[in-house]
């Protein structure tokens, strides 16, 4: 066997390809499996201590605000004349506060997305359709600082302030409970965030189903768990951009610097308003409460792209947005618990690397194994078995824990379906980190990025289902 052996440089290939991903898959898991027993034991505890001695606090039970105020709802639409309306439809039908506005940014270029507003809320007064003066699209966080002064506006002629902004997408299905939650705790809380509750697109065949499913299973472990333990261990609480009630007063801090609280220079700058907010001393909280009428947690339900196309473009904005450009704009401020979330945040596109490893790994093995028994010749390299026992073992866990809090949100069937959303979670994954990268280069080049939205579905036709 030489040098210039094909069996002997694939296989040589193929190992040293799966040690590179053997060892970041170990590192990995590890730091999942720390996650999960923090959890594991945060909830035990709680059970044993608190809930046998409290029953749980739900929609109908939280204690109801001091100082009642009006809540500001913000959504930034460009090009969402397929979705708006559904969504401004749902919310005035929907939500019970006793004061609320919803502002709705558009842009002069997109008459659509007004129109479909005004079709449906024309003079309701709880609507408000403000109209920036650029055409799009801008940055998303450009958009929401226009609701922000048109909201300033509105204070200083009506006399009335608002006691928080609640941030929403133009997709989305509020929650009947949502504002009534946010106006009690926001009074504790610089930062309220519901669970975000994916639903599968509708209408779109097996394929489709399978892309928007598998968000259901990386939505039940980050606001099921991982947001739970960020918590827990005192680091920040990031916004998710949608069901997020922020402090009216901490916003105008942040706004004081420049034209709005939003940067419009982020990616994603919801999750960085989290990590600021935290960052100056402000408390955030996860609220995971039962519906008024029993039915499901207080969510966030939406629609999520259904073609890895439209995955791929999503995941790839918010890996730029965290992973790449957020280790720029953030830095690693914070103690030991803040920095580990900060981690964990930007490993993104490592762990897209060492998934291509693995992956390609796999095919040189088998590439390997087949030439080698039809030459009749024996295996020429092998990887420690040690190593693939134990990352065998976590990956068996962390099945295990994605199948069981996915069914606890989305019932036993998407529980079933964990392996397959897992595997195209980490094609997505891959695919993304390649774009982001590409996104990365032209926002170092360039300085600013234009909006990248996502398309979006509106499930008009589909009762949401209960988290």
């Amino acid at each position: 066997m030489g040098w210039f052996d094909p069996i002997w440089i694939v296989g040589i290939v193929a190992r040293e390809l799966a040690l590179f991903a053997a060892i970041g898959f170990l590192l990995g898991g590890l730091d999942d499996l720390a996650i999960d027993l923090i959890w594991i034991a945060r909830t035990a505890w709680r059970s044993a201590t608190v809930y046998s001695r409290h029953a749980r606090a739900d929609a109908t039970t939280l204690a109801p605000p001091r100082h009642p105020g009006r809540l500001a709802i913000f959504v930034a639409a460009w090009q969402e004349d397929d979705v708006i309306g559904g969504m401004v439809a749902n919310a005035l039908a929907s939500l019970r506060h006793p004061d609320w506005r919803l502002y709705v940014g558009c842009y002069p270029n997109d008459p659509a997305t007004v129109a479909a507003i005004e079709r449906v809320a024309a003079g309701d007064p709880h609507v408000r359709v403000v109209v920036g003066d650029a055409p799009g699209p801008t940055t998303k966080a450009g958009c929401l600082n226009w609701i922000w002064q048109a909201m300033c506006r509105d204070e200083r002629t009506d006399g009335v302030p608002v006691k928080a902004i609640v941030l929403h997408d133009a997709e989305d299905i509020v929650h009947a409970d949502e504002l009534t939650i946010c106006d009690a705790l926001i009074e504790r809380f610089a930062l309220v965030q519901i669970p975000v509750h994916p639903l599968i697109v509708p209408g779109v065949g097996v394929s489709g189903a399978l892309v928007s499913g598998h968000y259901c299973g990386e939505f039940s472990e980050a606001h099921g768990k991982q947001v739970v333990v960020r918590e827990a261990v005192g680091a920040a609480v990031p916004s998710a951009g949608v069901g997020c009630a922020i402090d009216r007063a901490v916003l105008g801090g942040i706004a004081e610097s420049r034209d709005g609280p939003f940067d419009p220079d982020s990616l994603t700058e919801d999750y960085e308003l989290g990590l600021r907010i935290g960052a100056a001393g402000g408390r955030g909280a996860f609220v995971r409460l039962t519906a008024a009428d029993g039915r499901g947690l207080v969510a966030v339900h939406a629609c999520f792209p259904h073609t890895i196309h439209g995955a791929v473009r999503q995941k790839a904005r918010w890996m730029t947005g965290i992973a790449l450009a957020g280790w720029d704009r953030l830095g690693w401020s914070g103690g030991i618990a803040e920095r580990w979330m900060r981690l964990r945040d930007r490993r993104a596109p490592l762990a897209a690397v060492v998934l291509a490893a693995g992956y390609a790994a796999l095919v040189g093995w088998g590439l390997m194994w087949a030439a080698a028994l039809l030459s009749g010749r024996a295996i020429p390299v092998h990887v420690p078995t040690p190593l693939i026992v134990t990352n065998s073992a976590l990956l068996i866990w962390r099945i295990a824990m994605r199948g069981a809090i996915t069914g606890r949100s989305h019932g036993w069937r998407m529980a079933l379906l964990a392996p397959l959303h897992m595997l195209i979670g980490n094609i997505v994954a891959m695919m993304a980190a390649s774009r982001a990268i590409g996104l990365y280069v032209a926002l170092v080049r360039h300085g600013r990025l234009r909006w990248e939205k996502t398309a979006h579905v509106f499930p008009t036709t589909m009762v949401a289902e209960p988290a």
